[in-house]
């Protein structure tokens, strides 16, 4: 059965998808749905992911959507992924499942509420808000002191393990969307976690060259929210004028 990963690699839970499948060895269809253009309102897609978000995944005749629960899905449904991305013991498993369900109810809230509203809100052309990217960044700010003091107090990875799982992969995947914004946010954002900063490199080594290859976009992401800032800057100073 031929498997095709729907996903568009602004995304950070697409991303997390395609370095899992490339990082261990899952071969697979990359189909583009690109988010600036709508295409993920289209009926076609509509008929993959009836919600016409990213990621989803077609396995011959099954479907399934929602990041994690296709990384779970991956990690059991194909031989040779190393089980310390999804532990075979249940209640190790159940411990990586608390931290997935951690991230989308903390982490994505902050990240998102941040790099949307202060800078990739203008590419499906919405005006910056401040004062929600504001909400965001404080949201964030504890997420990452939590992760630093908590998730990373026992080991080199979440949970205090020696090798990361999907979770690990999943977060850090999060915390790198900052990379599509201003370089200095990011710095001042997250420089202050240093075992997250080291967390973070780790999960970058344990999954290359497949992690970088997957984040090369956000470069040229960067540069184009960057250009479209500043036009949103100057035509808010010349309405004013």
């Amino acid at each position: 059965m031929e498997l095709k990963v729907y996903c568009d690699r602004l995304s950070q839970p697409s991303r997390a998808v395609l370095i899992f499948c490339k990082a261990n060895g899952i071969e697979f269809e990359e189909v583009t749905i690109d988010l600036g253009k709508g295409q993920n309102r289209s009926a076609e897609y509509s008929e993959v992911n009836p919600m016409k978000q990213v990621p989803a995944i077609v396995h011959g005749d099954f479907k399934l959507f929602e990041s994690h629960a296709i990384l779970i899905y991956l990690a059991s449904a194909f031989p040779g992924v190393a089980d310390h991305w999804y532990p075979a013991d249940v209640r190790q498993r159940a411990k990586v499942h608390a931290v997935l369900d951690w991230h989308h109810s903390n982490l994505r809230r902050g990240s998102v509420g941040f790099i949307f509203n202060n800078t990739i809100s203008l590419a499906f052309g919405i005006p910056a808000d401040s004062e929600a990217a504001a909400k965001g960044e404080k949201l964030l700010s504890a997420c990452l002191a939590r992760i630093e003091s908590f998730w990373l107090q026992d080991g080199p990875f979440l949970l205090g393990n020696s090798k990361p799982t999907l979770a690990d992969l999943a977060l850090v995947c999060e915390i790198m969307q900052l990379e599509a914004g201003d370089l200095n946010d990011r710095d001042r954002i997250v420089s202050p976690y240093k075992r997250v900063l080291k967390w973070m490199e780790d999960v970058k080594s344990a999954s290359a060259p497949h992690f970088e290859e997957v984040h090369a976009i956000m470069g040229p992401v960067r540069e184009h929210l960057k250009q479209l800032k500043i036009q949103a800057t100057h035509k808010s100073d010349s309405t004013e004028n």
